[in-house]
């Protein structure tokens, strides 16, 4: 376990992780930089508003990270299917080639 302090809309947290160091700070760092734009772009926004607009932003990039995996693992899968597939069929194509090649 990694105990990790990172700096977040100028606050100090010290983080327990199984996490590399360098990747809870940089995640740190993303969110730190996502509350900062949200701040700076509206001076009547909370931090706690820009901490649920950038929670609301990071979920939708967790959701269609998800959602293009599971489309690459579909896809694949298919080609993995069509490359049984046409191994099967040149198996065959071979087999029939020998077979006539025997025939002569």
């Amino acid at each position: 376990m990694n105990r990790v302090t990172v700096t977040i809309a100028e606050r100090q947290f010290t983080l327990l992780t199984d996490a590399e160091p360098a990747f809870t700070q940089k995640v740190a760092q993303h969110l730190d930089g996502k509350l900062t734009e949200l701040l700076a772009g509206d001076s009547k926004l909370s931090l706690l508003d820009a901490c649920i607009l950038a929670a609301l932003d990071a979920t939708e990039e967790c959701f269609n990270e998800q959602e293009s995996s599971e489309n690459l693992r579909r896809q694949l899968k298919e080609y993995l299917e069509e490359s049984t597939k046409l191994k099967l069929e040149l198996s065959e194509a071979r087999r029939e080639i020998f077979a006539l090649k025997g025939k002569k």
